[in-house]
């Protein structure tokens, strides 16, 4: 069993698009550029051999490295949700006695977080973590049920 794909929020990093479907679309267009000739360069479009260096650069550094996940050091290291869970020494936020708090607010636009949180705390970590990689199977990701950003 793999912990370090729990985030301290309570999501699962195998449903994240930074550990997976960002990756896999920065290969395919990289992948797509090189079939192209375009791993030499870009000059096609004014203005962007300027930066198409730094364009490539991190382009391969997102095929290459997906995000670890929190746990193991990924994700925003100012995460407000991060540092509670590490003072108060949970390995992710549904284990808290606190859970749920004002903390998660800055997660409002993921709706399934919190049904995520209850079952995990029902079923215990092991069951969970084993059905949230078999959703992980079926190409779901967080970012499938987002809310809009409030305007």
């Amino acid at each position: 069993m793999n912990q370090e794909k729990v985030t301290y929020c309570g999501l699962y990093c195998g449903l994240c698009a930074s550990r997976h479907r960002i990756p896999q679309q920065a290969a395919s267009l990289r992948e797509a550029l090189c079939k192209e000739g375009y791993d030499r360069g870009y000059f096609d479009i004014p203005g962007l051999e300027e930066v198409y260096a730094e364009l490539w650069k991190g382009l391969n550094y997102l095929a290459d490295h997906p995000c670890p996940g929190c746990q193991a050091g990924g994700g925003n290291p100012g995460c407000i949700i991060r540092n509670c869970a590490q003072e108060k020494e949970v390995t992710s936020c549904p284990f808290c006695k606190d859970y749920p708090c004002e903390q998660l607010g800055v997660l409002h636009r993921y709706p399934l977080l919190m049904a995520d949180a209850r079952w995990l705390q029902q079923v215990g970590l092991e069951q969970w973590i084993s059905e949230q990689e078999e959703r992980a199977k079926t190409g779901f990701a967080y970012t499938d049920v987002r809310l809009p950003e409030e305007t």
